[in-house]
């Protein structure tokens, strides 16, 4: 399926129910600024480049945490946020609030422009 023009684009979370994520649904810690959450599924391509992406940008930016998720194992969670493809990206600030959202693979500086609203 091929990706359209907005694909990883980050932006604002228009979901009101989105609210927040504790550490609990996480199921590890949220970082001590902010937190990088991926959907990931285990035949996904681009989810592997944007485990590196984030990998990477977490590793640049003291106090910022990545954490993946599957997608196939926490459909509960996948549900309740309303994640209909993968890789999905949230930003969470240091409470935990979802302040963006992009859908598909994330340009490295589209990930540190997100964080910059997070921190």
């Amino acid at each position: 399926m091929p990706y359209g023009r907005r694909s990883g684009r980050a932006r604002v979370s228009g979901r009101d129910d989105a609210g927040r994520l504790s550490a609990a649904e996480l199921g590890t810690g949220l970082g001590e600024r902010a937190t990088l959450v991926q959907f990931s599924t285990a035949f996904c391509a681009p989810c592997r480049a944007t485990r590196r992406v984030l990998g990477e940008v977490a590793a640049m930016v003291p106090g910022v945490a990545h954490v993946e998720i599957d997608a196939e194992a926490r459909l509960e969670l996948v549900r309740a946020l309303g994640i209909v493809k993968t890789p999905t990206v949230l930003v969470l600030d240091a409470r935990g609030t979802v302040v963006r959202r992009a859908a598909g693979l994330p340009r490295k500086a589209d990930v540190i422009a997100a964080l910059g609203e997070a921190v």
